[in-house]
């Protein structure tokens, strides 16, 4: 088996939306790209220089995408490297392709000289977090979210 990650270029912005809604409803089976999500998702993340997008091929087949990127670190003079999004087609899962993207994925980012790389993992999401355990992460933190409207 063999696989690569290779750029996903501007006028693939339908196939890579398409797959991106099988990605994100997966996560959240109530997800419905929006209005905005559809219109500035994809442009947004092609038009930073710091942000990496990726097809996952495996033997020749698109078999997924990634995106990974560089970000400023909130209060220090460095930069942060991140894994924003990982995601598999069902028929490729189970083959080591996630494993040897997300090493890969770690071996780019390393190349930018971050002073660490991050992701961050939805709940529930307790395979992936395994997942990334054993590439080397480990728990940092705690996200809380409150969501607009809601108020104490």
């Amino acid at each position: 088996m063999t696989v690569s990650m290779v750029p996903i270029a501007a006028s693939e912005q339908d196939e890579f939306l398409s797959m991106a809604v099988k990605h994100f409803s997966a996560l959240n089976p109530s997800f419905v790209p929006q209005a905005d999500w559809k219109e500035h998702y994809f442009p947004t993340i092609m038009a930073n220089p710091q942000y990496f997008l990726r097809w996952i091929i495996c033997d020749g087949n698109r078999a997924g995408f990634i995106l990974m990127g560089l970000e400023k670190h909130r209060f220090l003079p460095r930069k942060v490297g991140a894994i924003y999004d990982l995601y598999v087609s069902p028929e490729f899962r189970g083959r080591g392709v996630a494993q040897a993207c997300g090493e890969a994925a770690i071996r780019e980012l390393w190349t930018h000289c971050p002073s660490k790389i991050q992701i961050e993992l939805a709940n529930g999401q307790s395979s992936w977090a395994a997942f990334w355990k054993s590439l080397g992460f480990q728990k940092a933190t705690e996200r809380f979210v409150l969501g607009r409207g809601k108020q104490p």
